[in-house]
């Protein structure tokens, strides 16, 4: 199954090949221990955080790497 925006960020952090992806765009995030918070909220609650804006993180950078991810399912 594809991962979405509607996807738990702790559904993807169970994924090896997802957390490879993931660690590529953003090295350490899924050692860091913030991410905890986040195992329960979809990308798209992450994505609406203010926090998630500060940072940089943005849908379009979020969908990019949805992509690339879904893409090793195939």
């Amino acid at each position: 199954m594809a991962y979405t925006l509607d996807t738990k960020v702790g559904e993807i952090l169970k994924d090896t090949g997802a957390v490879k992806v993931l660690e590529k765009y953003a090295p350490g995030i899924s050692k860091n221990p913030m991410i905890g918070l986040a195992k329960g909220m979809t990308l798209k609650t992450v994505i609406a955080m203010p926090q998630a804006k500060d940072a940089g993180l943005t849908e379009e950078m979020v969908k990019k790497v949805l992509a690339e991810i879904n893409a090793l399912k195939k």
